[in-house]
């Protein structure tokens, strides 16, 4: 009884510490930090702008690999947002972009859990030549009496965080740059012929309006459905899956309606759970192919001229791939591969 006693005098002596200390740390703290990373604006600014990208290289998402994510749209920009959660740590949360001025500056606000109180997190860029610099400021939340001892480590924390983030940051681009480059060489317009090898396609049969408006919006968002589901429902990161195609009929590129399958490739099949989603299978074949840039609207012309060659050589032909060479954004040219697969 009297070590019962003793353990109890010594808690609440060290309760007491710890409360007296309590006094000396802020209920909230703010700090900054600098990044600076050896790529353009115009390639660092979209990789913060889109919370998908942004969830694919930040170290505060990539070092939880059992993370789940759910993406609202817009997909970019303000209003943007994100949940995450993982179901084995109850770990949740969620993350929104609330101010954004393109290639100045973002807003972001992340809740943790059931916390009604949110980490404000501003980021400044600053373009210097072909490098770009990034200023942070975080303010952490408000927190009650006895979680305050957590603003003592917050700053280290975040600037851990940050620096692994434009690490992880920079080895992306780095491959994206790879990728431009590899799109800067291709030669548009020219009818060619290969191989094609087959492929497993997981996404969505579609039918919408065949007008030029309602046709290319209706293709942004499947594709926003379809690359959301299989990186956030199955856990698939970018280098896991293949370049997004789109299937149709080429014989129904002028009716008033037009069905097609959005998909990306994927190396296997996997159990889905959501029968909005279903595979579908690319043979191998021989196909004519040719590469457009331009107004999504204004393909049609290098599509009839796929037709056309293979008429002229007496071929038969199957149904149209469009695959999205970049990915498809409202109001910008498009980078298209148009594949026709040709039989005797």
């Amino acid at each position: 009884m009297r070590w019962f006693k003793f353990i109890i005098i010594i808690v609440l002596c060290l309760f007491g510490l710890y409360s007296l200390s309590m006094n000396f740390v802020d209920e909230s703290k703010s700090f900054t930090h600098q990044s600076e990373i050896n790529y353009p604006i115009e390639k660092v600014f979209p990789q913060f702008n889109n919370l998908q990208n942004f969830s694919s290289w930040n170290d505060f998402f990539t070092e939880k690999k059992d993370l789940s994510y759910s993406f609202f749209t817009p997909y970019e920009g303000k209003g943007s947002s994100m949940k995450y959660s993982d179901k084995s740590s109850s770990e949740s949360g969620d993350f929104f972009i609330r101010y954004s001025n393109p290639g100045k500056t973002i807003r972001y606000q992340l809740f943790e859990g059931k916390n009604n109180n949110p980490y404000l997190i501003d980021v400044k860029f600053r373009p210097e030549g072909t490098k770009t610099k990034i200023f942070w400021n975080i303010h952490t939340p408000k927190r009650s009496y006895l979680e305050r001892s957590i603003n003592l480590l917050a700053e280290d924390f975040f600037v851990s965080n940050i620096d692994k983030s434009i690490k992880n940051l920079y080895q992306l681009l780095g491959n994206k740059v790879n990728k431009d480059q590899q799109l800067a060489s291709i030669k548009y317009d020219s009818i060619m012929i290969e191989n094609r090898e087959g492929a497993l396609l997981l996404g969505v049969n579609v039918s919408t309006r065949n007008s030029k408006d309602v046709l290319f919006k209706s293709v942004l968002m499947n594709h926003g459905k379809v690359v959301n589901f299989v990186r956030s429902d199955l856990g698939k990161k970018d280098d896991e899956f293949g370049t997004p195609v789109m299937i149709t009929n080429p014989s129904n590129l002028k009716d008033k309606e037009i069905s097609y399958f959005y998909g990306v490739p994927l190396s296997k099949r996997i159990p889905v759970s959501d029968n909005n989603f279903n595979f579908q299978t690319i043979n191998s074949s021989r196909v004519y192919y040719i590469y457009f840039q331009g107004n999504y609207n204004n393909r049609i012309k290098n599509i009839q001229e796929l037709l056309k060659k293979a008429k002229r050589d007496t071929l038969r032909n199957g149904q149209l791939m469009e695959e999205f060479l970049e990915e498809p954004t409202e109001n910008q040219d498009v980078k298209l591969k148009l594949s026709l697969p040709v039989y005797r």
